[in-house]
C-alpha cells in the first residue's frame, strides 16, 4: 500500500474566481479569461505600464524614459534581464520623477527637458516614453512633446499608451506593439535576402536569441530583426522586408505580426523554441516555408539529429531518476507552458497544476488537451490558490517567476525559474539539457527532507512500513 500523505489545511477558493479554474476531464466547457483580476485576490498579474516596458526594455539602443512617479520605474528596472551584444542604454532606468506640484501643474516642461538633457548625453537611436496612471489622470500631451522633441533632435521619439488603469498586462503588450510598429517599415529592404525571417517575441534572457539565430544561420535562413531580444531600432526599421514572422510569445507579439500581416502581406508562424520537439518543429516549419530551396530542410534535419545526439544521453539519465514526479506550472505566456508540459513528459514528470497570466480561450483549449485528466488548469491565479493546489496534487516542483518561488520553497517544493530572471538559456537544444539539469538538482535535493511537509510524509510513510508505529 502507498502511504498515505497527511491531511492538508483546507484553502478556500474566491466564488468569483470558480470560472477561471478547470480541472481536466471534469470540465465542461470553456475557462473565464481575458478579464480584470478579481478584487481582494491578489493577483500575480502586472499592470498594461509593466506590461508594455517588459516588451520593449530589451532594444538596446533605444532611450527608455518613465513618464511618472520614481517607484513605476524603480519596480521595472533591468526587469527583463535581456542582455545585449553591443549598446547597453536599455540597462539604466531613467525616470521624470513627477512630484505633488508637477500633479498640480502638469509634467510636460519636466518632460520635455528630461528628454532633451538624456538624449544629447547618451546619442540613442531612439526614445520611447511610458505613460503611467498618474499621467493619463493629470492629462499630460505626451504625444505632443514627443512629435516636438523627435523634430527637435532628428531621432524617433515614439509614446507608449500604457497608462497602468487602462486594463491587464496582455494590454501593455498591445500598446508596446502599436509603439515599435512606427519604426517598422522606415528602413530600405533592398539588401535582405529571399529566405529571411523575423523573431517576434524572444527577449534574449541569458541569451537565447542568441542561440536560436545560430540555428537559423546553420540552416541557411537569415534573421532580419529580433523583436525585441537584443534589438536595434535600424534592424527593426528594416523588419518590413523578411518574407516570415516566426512568433514565439504569441501573448507580447500577436499584435504587431498581425499589423505586419496586414500591412506588408509577411505570414505568420506560431513557434516555440522550448524543448527539443518544440525547437525541432520551429526549425523544421521554416523550412517547409522556404521549400523551394529544398537544402535547408536537409541542413535542419542534421542539425536536428547532431543537437539531440548530443543532449540524449543526459536527458535519458535525469529521466531514469525523475520518472513519476509531479510538477506545476504557473508562466506568464501560454506559449510557455505548452512547453513546458511536453518537456516535463519527456523527463518522465507528470503535470499537475498548469496556469499563466495571459493565457486565451484557444491556449486553454489546447492545455486542455494535451494534459492528463486531473491535472488543474487556471487563469491569472493567486498565491493561495496556487499553494492550495500544490499542495493538494503534492507537487515535486514548482516552474514560475520570481513571485513564485517563495511560495515553492515556504511549502518545501523544489523550484525552477522560467522567467525574467534566470541567468541561464531554456531555450533550444542546450537550454533542454540545462533545464533538465535545473529540475533534477531541484527536486532531488536532499534539503527537502528536512521540509516540515516532507518529514510528516516520511513519518507517516514509516508508520505504515512499522505496523502504525512511528
Amino acid at each position: 500500500m502507498k502511504p498515505v500523505p497527511p491531511s492538508q489545511p483546507e484553502i478556500g477558493i474566491l466564488p468569483v474566481r470558480e470560472a477561471s479554474i478547470v480541472e481536466v476531464g471534469k470540465a465542461e466547457g470553456g475557462i473565464a479569461c481575458n478579464k480584470h483580476s478579481a478584487a481582494g485576490s491578489v493577483s500575480q498579474r502586472a499592470c498594461v505600464f509593466c506590461g508594455s516596458r517588459v516588451v520593449l526594455y530589451p532594444i538596446a539602443d533605444a532611450l527608455h524614459l518613465v513618464h511618472g512617479p520614481i517607484g513605476c520605474a524603480a519596480y521595472t528596472w533591468d526587469i527583463r534581464g535581456a542582455l545585449s551584444s553591443g549598446p547597453q542604454i536599455h540597462r539604466n532606468s531613467f525616470s521624470t520623477d513627477l512630484q505633488e506640484l508637477d500633479v498640480i501643474y502638469g509634467g510636460e516642461k519636466k518632460l520635455y527637458h528630461a528628454l532633451v538633457e538624456l538624449i544629447e548625453m547618451y546619442k540613442p537611436n531612439a526614445a520611447f516614453v511610458y505613460s503611467t496612471c498618474i499621467v493619463g489622470v493629470i492629462g499630460d500631451d505626451v504625444n505632443a512633446v514627443c512629435k516636438r522633441v523627435a523634430a527637435e533632435k532628428g531621432i524617433p521619439v515614439l509614446p507608449v499608451n500604457s497608462e497602468g488603469f487602462k486594463g491587464t498586462k496582455k494590454d501593455g503588450y498591445r500598446a508596446a506593439c502599436e509603439a515599435v510598429y512606427k519604426l517598422v517599415g522606415t528602413g530600405s529592404t533592398d539588401d535582405i535576402p529571399p529566405h529571411s525571417i523575423n523573431i517576434l517575441g524572444d527577449f534574449n534572457l541569458a541569451g537565447e536569441t542568441w542561440i536560436i539565430k545560430e540555428y537559423y544561420k546553420r540552416i541557411g535562413v537569415n534573421v532580419v530583426s529580433c523583436i525585441t531580444g537584443d534589438a536595434r531600432v535600424e534592424d527593426i526599421r528594416h523588419a518590413h522586408g523578411a518574407h516570415l514572422n516566426l512568433v514565439q510569445c504569441s501573448g507580447s507579439m500577436a499584435h504587431l505580426a498581425k499589423m505586419m500581416e496586414r500591412d506588408y502581406q509577411i505570414p505568420i508562424k506560431r513557434v516555440s523554441y522550448f524543448g527539443i520537439e518544440d525547437m525541432s518543429a520551429a526549425l523544421y516549419e521554416t523550412a517547409k516555408f522556404f521549400s523551394d530551396d529544398p537544402t535547408i530542410m536537409e541542413r535542419a534535419q542534421e542539425l536536428v539529429r547532431e543537437e539531440v545526439a548530443t543532449i540524449y544521453p543526459q536527458l535519458r539519465a535525469y529521466r531514469e531518476k525523475l520518472q513519476g514526479k509531479k510538477a506545476a506550472i504557473y508562466v506568464g505566456g501560454a506559449f510557455k507552458a505548452f512547453s513546458l508540459v511536453r518537456a516535463l513528459k519527456m523527463l518522465g514528470m507528470t503535470t499537475a497544476v498548469v496556469g499563466s497570466q495571459t493565457g486565451g480561450p484557444e491556449d486553454y483549449k489546447q492545455l486542455q488537451e494535451m494534459c492528463d485528466p486531473g491535472t488543474i488548469i487556471v487563469d491569472d491565479t493567486n498565491p493561495l490558490e496556487l499553494a492550495k493546489f500544490c499542495l493538494e496534487k503534492d507537487v515535486d516542483l514548482l516552474i514560475g517567476g520570481v513571485k513564485e518561488r517563495p511560495i515553492a520553497y515556504k511549502m518545501g517544493i523544489g523550484f525552477c525559474d522560467h522567467n525574467h530572471e534566470r541567468k541561464e538559456p531554456l531555450a533550444g537544444f542546450i537550454g533542454m539539457a540545462n533545464f533538465a539539469r535545473e529540475v533534477y538538482s531541484s527536486v532531488a535535493s536532499p534539503v527537502w527532507q528536512f521540509a516540515p511537509r516532507r518529514a510528516a510524509k516520511l513519518k507517516a510513510a514509516a508508520a505504515q512500513l512499522n505496523g502504525g508505529k512511528a
